[in-house]
């Protein structure tokens, strides 16, 4: 079986936004029942500006007129470094296979091609946050585990927020 696989443009904004939000939910456990109004408007904001200013890529997979999966790549700039002279940087998210077209190599592809996008740009420093699902693909690629990088948790800027309110 042959699948399509298309690069999105604006036109695709409520595609992406409702793939993205199902993602979100799927990874995060949340019930269909959870508030994701701002996730949902902000998601759509930031696909219609990324996609505009090519700081984004997203790909949609359709078996015939039925969307089946997707795709996505984040392009930015950090400070120049050693490893990544250039500081220009990828982040891959939002690869989503729907569960009766798994393990056909759909996401395989898809990954390739987003990272033959940030390889054609010039981007040799690219991540992406791996799911229990998703790190077996990933591995198999070639992504490899970080290890000098951490992260400061959400629940440390709620805290400060709640001290500023005097929520203590």
């Amino acid at each position: 079986m042959r699948y399509v696989y298309q690069r999105a443009t604006v036109r695709d904004l409520d595609l992406l936004t409702d793939t993205r939000v199902r993602v979100l939910r799927l990874v995060n456990g949340l019930p269909d029942t959870a508030d994701m109004e701002e996730v949902r408007a902000r998601s759509r904001e930031y696909y219609r500006r990324a996609l505009e200013d090519g700081s984004h890529v997203a790909y949609l997979v359709w078996d015939g007129g039925a969307l089946i999966g997707a795709g996505g790549v984040s392009f930015f700039q950090v400070m120049p470094t050693y490893h990544t002279p250039s500081g220009q940087k990828a982040y891959i998210m939002n690869i989503y296979v729907e569960p009766e077209y798994r393990r056909q190599g759909i996401a395989r592809e898809t990954l390739d091609r987003l990272v033959r996008e940030a390889e054609g740009r010039g981007v040799t420093a690219v991540s992406l946050e791996a799911t229990d699902m998703g790190r077996p693909l990933y591995e198999a690629y070639g992504f490899v585990a970080m290890e000098n990088e951490m992260e400061l948790p959400e629940s440390y800027f709620r805290r400060d927020a709640a001290r500023e309110t005097g929520e203590e």
